[in-house]
């Protein structure tokens, strides 16, 4: 890496708010200092602001980092990491008209083109991983070899937040995701209240 950025040919890719919206974080959070000794300890540079799509090495660095050396800290620094990138993509992502017929359909209804739009979109957010909706009652749905779990038995807490946010902005006000850790596979069970 020159300068601490990636090469085009560096591996899998992800959406760069999964490291932006966590700089973000750490820094009103804890403050730019400890976000540096963060990115530092990862190895990695602070992505420029209009970065494109991102190695995935480069956020599981980060994230992995947050949690080993914040461990007090990482659970609620990933979720306000994760609502912070759900609200990016309510902002910038999906579409005002999208965004009404959503929220205009029955629930049950406006979840399914919801989960249609995220399923569509897995590879922004999942990279390497593999997306799947294992079920409609209660919605459930994976991210098998997940790159961004911690991979010690505890769950995801960027990806669990990110969908709350979205199920609760568009379907579900009281939405509640319950986050489950497989070795790397993590399970996401979306309910309405």
């Amino acid at each position: 890496m020159d300068g601490g950025f990636p090469h085009p040919g560096d591996g899998e890719r992800i959406g760069p708010n999964a490291i932006l919206q966590l700089v973000a974080v750490l820094d009103n959070q804890l403050g730019r200092a400890a976000r540096d000794r963060v990115m530092q300890a990862a190895g990695q540079a602070v992505p420029p602001p209009d970065a494109g799509m991102w190695p995935e090495a480069a956020c599981r660095a980060v994230h992995l980092t947050v949690y080993r050396d914040l461990p007090d800290h990482a659970e609620s620094l990933m979720t306000l990491a994760g609502t912070a990138t759900a609200d990016y993509i309510l902002a910038h992502r999906i579409p005002g008209p999208a965004k009404a017929l959503i929220r205009a359909l029955p629930a049950p209804l406006g979840a399914r083109l919801l989960t249609a739009a995220i399923s569509r979109h897995a590879w922004t957010f999942a990279g390497s991983g593999r997306f799947a909706v294992t079920s409609r009652r209660p919605l459930t749905v994976e991210i098998a070899d997940n790159p961004l779990t911690p991979g010690d038995g505890r769950p995801c807490h960027w990806h669990a937040a990110v969908f709350a946010r979205l199920y609760r902005a568009l379907v579900w006000h009281g939405a509640v995701v319950e986050a489950v850790e497989d070795r790397l596979t993590s399970r996401f069970v979306i309910r309405p209240h």
